[in-house]
């Protein structure tokens, strides 16, 4: 647009007047190129981004590097898990912070306290084991030998003919109530049809992920809310010795079998997983923050109820 300026203006005017008209300039180049604005969180427009996404923050090289004996002819799981089933799983999720909340730092210690609590939970690493013990998570994809069905009388996930809802998945699904509930959040018929957590590995990462995203209870934290900063303790938790770490989201998870009874080797290994992976993702333990256990920490839900945790 042709603008005219009056001669007799003063300098100060006519330079008032050039810079509003650059101003305008670069608002509108701005918006011919696609304006670099974040709205919330992980959104994106043009090509800006506050957060990354989960392929910029977590790559396939990177995958092979946490999991790297998953293939190894002994593993129990050959061929089964592999990175862009975990990415096609972990984009259901982007959208509601899932690895994608906090910038670089946080969005990495997440992804590490994520597969720290798969390894550990998939891993059949001992002692002496060729690469390290912790060099073997995602050796398997369900229980291998479960001494019961884990059926339980409920009028709302009633249990299939000839079903078993043994251990399976990613983060180990049990009982055919937790069946129900996990398959109508992601929208797969699990409590007909347990068998796809171990068929199928973007549904077991699926199943994985909502369980690491959702609380056990109402008014509990779910395991990102406590890495991403989202939970704060109250007193009876504060009584309770449950301050935000990565050792509150074992007891998210699993507390009624691992936490509040010192130094068991479940908890340990979970903190060796979690402190190897932000080693190996380029963070360093140095960032692991406190409260790494929860072996004095009272459990969220106790043994009695835990079933209802897994």
């Amino acid at each position: 647009a042709k603008i005219k300026i009056s001669l007799g203006m003063g300098t100060g005017k006519i330079c008032l007047l050039v810079c509003l008209v650059l101003a305008v300039s670069v608002n509108f180049s701005s918006a011919k190129k696609g304006a670099k604005i974040c709205d919330k969180g992980w959104e994106c427009k043009g090509e800006f981004c506050c957060n990354k996404t989960i392929t910029q923050v977590f790559t396939v090289d990177q995958f092979e590097t946490l999991f790297p004996k998953r293939n190894t002819p002994i593993a129990h799981a050959v061929g089964f898990w592999d990175y862009h089933s975990f990415i096609a799983a972990a984009a259901m999720y982007e959208g509601i912070g899932f690895g994608t909340t906090g910038g670089m730092l946080m969005q990495q210690k997440e992804l590490a306290a994520f597969f720290a609590n798969i390894a550990a939970e998939t891993t059949c690493g001992y002692g002496v084991a060729t690469g390290g013990p912790l060099a073997w998570g995602l050796c398997y994809k369900e229980e291998m030998s479960p001494d019961q069905i884990y059926c339980d009388q409920n009028y709302l996930y009633p249990c299939a003919p000839g079903a078993s809802y043994h251990g399976r998945g990613a983060l180990l699904v049990y009982w055919n109530f937790n069946y129900g509930q996990i398959g109508e959040a992601i929208k797969v018929d699990l409590l007909n049809h347990p068998e796809l957590l171990s068929d199928n590995a973007t549904i077991a990462f699926q199943a994985a992920i909502w369980r690491w995203m959702n609380p056990i209870k109402v008014k509990q934290p779910s395991a990102h809310d406590v890495m991403v900063g989202n939970w704060i303790p109250t007193k009876n938790d504060t009584a309770s010795f449950r301050e935000p770490g990565f050792g509150m989201t074992i007891n998210v998870l699993d507390g009624g079998l691992e936490c509040g009874k010192g130094d068991v080797e479940k908890m340990s290994r979970r903190v060796s997983h979690y402190m190897e992976f932000l080693d190996l993702l380029g963070v360093g333990r140095q960032f692991s923050g406190e409260n790494l256990d929860c072996g004095q920490q009272v459990p969220l839900n106790p043994v009695a109820s835990s079933a209802s945790s897994r």
